[in-house]
C-alpha cells in the first residue's frame, strides 16, 4: 500500500504516480562542519544515565565502519510504490489532538536494502503535520521502542525542560504547543546523541500555512535527508555520523524512489513544492531542471512573488524549509535535485512527469 504523508487524524489531497521507470540516465549525467553528537543535555533537556548508555558513545579513534552498499542504478523491486509526496490538508479546527508512537523498525531504503530506523510513526521520514497561525497542537508521544527518546518541535516556542523531556521506554508524554508563526517546521529526537537519533530516522514535518496562501494545481512535500547505514542493516556507526560518511541523500526516506515511480503532472499546472532539509548535517540546494521559480518562501517570508523576477533554486541548511511555485508550461521529464550534485548522485534525484511525454531515458 502506498505510505501517505498524512496522519490519520486529517484528511490530504493525492498527487497521482506514473508507473514505475528506471531513468537511468540520470545517474550517468550526474557527477560524483562536522555535526558533534551530543553526549549532555541540550538547553535545560535532561536524560538518564541509562538512556545515554543505550547508544554506544563515539570514539574519535575509531576508524570509520561500512554500511551496507546501495545500487543508485537499480529498477524498482517489484510492486514498488513511492511514498505518496501529496501534502496533506490542514487538520480540521483550531485544536488538534494526534497520538505519535515511537518504533524501532526494519525499512526499506533502496531497491533491496532494508535498514533498522528508529521512527515517530512507523515511517522515515515521519507524519507530516499541518495547520494553520494560531491552532494548538497536542501531542501525545508514546514510546514502543526499547530505549528513551524525546522529541523536540521546532514549530512551537515552548520551555525544553517541560516539553522536550526523556520518553522512556512504554512511557507517553503530551507535548502541546501553539503555532504562532508560519512556516515548514522540522519535528526530531532529542535525546543524545542528537545526531544518532536524527541520523537513524527520527525526524518529519509541521506545515503552518502562511495566511492568504494561494491555491495551486498541485502540492507536494520533499523532506531530505542523508542516510547511514549498518552492516546487514544493524544500527548505523556513530563515527561514520561524525564523519559524514553518509551512504545516500534522499527525498522521504528512499534514495531515487521518485525517478522510479515519477510523479505525474500536466503542462500549465501550477505547482507548490515544500522542501525541509531534516539533514542532519547536509545542506541542499532543490532545484527542478528545466522550470523557474517565480514564487520562493524560506524560513517564513516570502523572497520571490510573481512579477518580481525568478528563481533558479531553494537553499536550505539543515533544519530549514520553505516552499517555491512554478508552472511547467510544456510536456517533458522535469527531474528535480539537490544541486549539490555529490549528493544528488547518491539518491536526491526524482522525476515530474509533465503530460504524456516519455520519461527521459525511454521511448
Amino acid at each position: 500500500m502506498t505510505t501517505s504523508f498524512a496522519d490519520t487524524t486529517g484528511s490530504r489531497g493525492r498527487g497521482s504516480l506514473t508507473d514505475r521507470t528506471d531513468v537511468r540516465v540520470w545517474t550517468a549525467t550526474i557527477t560524483a562542519v562536522v555535526f558533534l553528537a551530543l553526549g549532555a543535555s541540550i538547553g535545560a533537556l535532561a536524560i538518564s544515565k541509562d538512556a545515554e548508555s543505550s547508544v554506544p558513545a563515539a570514539d574519535s579513534s575509531a576508524a570509520v565502519t561500512t554500511g551496507q552498499s546501495i545500487d543508485f542504478n537499480a529498477t524498482a523491486p517489484a510492486g514498488f510504490e513511492a511514498r505518496d509526496p501529496a501534502a496533506p490538508a490542514p487538520l480540521p479546527g483550531t485544536v488538534h489532538d494526534v497520538t505519535l508512537h515511537i518504533k524501532e523498525v526494519s525499512v526499506a531504503i533502496a531497491p533491496g536494502v532494508k535498514q533498522k530506523v528508529w521512527t515517530f510513526g512507523g515511517t522515515v521520514p515521519g507524519p507530516v503535520y499541518r495547520g494553520k497561525v494560531g491552532d494548538t497542537f497536542r501531542f501525545t508521544i508514546v514510546n514502543d521502542g526499547a530505549i528513551t527518546h524525546s522529541m523536540d518541535f521546532h514549530s512551537g516556542m515552548v520551555s525544553p525542560s517541560v516539553a522536550m523531556v526523556p520518553i522512556d521506554p512504554g512511557k507517553s508524554h503530551v507535548y502541546t504547543f501553539t503555532a504562532e508563526h508560519a512556516g515548514i517546521y522540522m519535528y526530531h529526537c532529542g535525546t543524545p546523541p542528537v545526531l544518532m537519533h536524527i541520523g537513524m530516522g527520527m525526524y518529519g514535518a509541521v506545515i503552518i500555512d502562511p495566511p492568504d496562501l494561494a491555491p495551486v494545481d498541485h502540492e507536494y512535500v520533499m523532506l531530505q535527508s542523508e542516510l547511514y547505514t549498518g552492516k546487514h542493516g544493524a544500527d548505523p556507526d556513530l563515527n561514520n555520523m561524525l564523519a559524514e560518511q553518509y551512504d545516500a541523500v534522499v527525498f522521504n526516506g528512499y534514495a531515487n524512489q521518485y525517478k522510479l515511480a515519477p510523479i505525474r503532472v500536466e503542462p500549465n499546472d501550477r505547482i507548490r513544492v515544500w522542501v525541509l532539509d531534516d539533514g542532519p548535517s547536509q545542506s541542499s540546494s532543490f532545484h527542478v531542471i528545466g522550470t523557474i521559480f517565480d514564487t520562493v518562501y524560506k524560513e517564513g517570508a516570502y523572497l520571490l512573488q510573481p512579477g518580481a523576477g525568478g528563481s533558479q533554486a531553494l537553499d536550505l541548511m539543515p533544519a530549514q524549509g520553505g516552499f517555491v511555485e512554478f508552472t511547467p508550461t510544456e510536456a517533458g521529464s522535469y527531474a528535480f535535485v539537490t544541486h549539490k550534485f555529490n549528493d544528488a548522485a547518491r539518491g536526491a534525484v526524482g522525476v515530474f512527469q509533465v503530460g504524456d511525454a516519455p520519461v527521459m531515458g525511454h521511448s
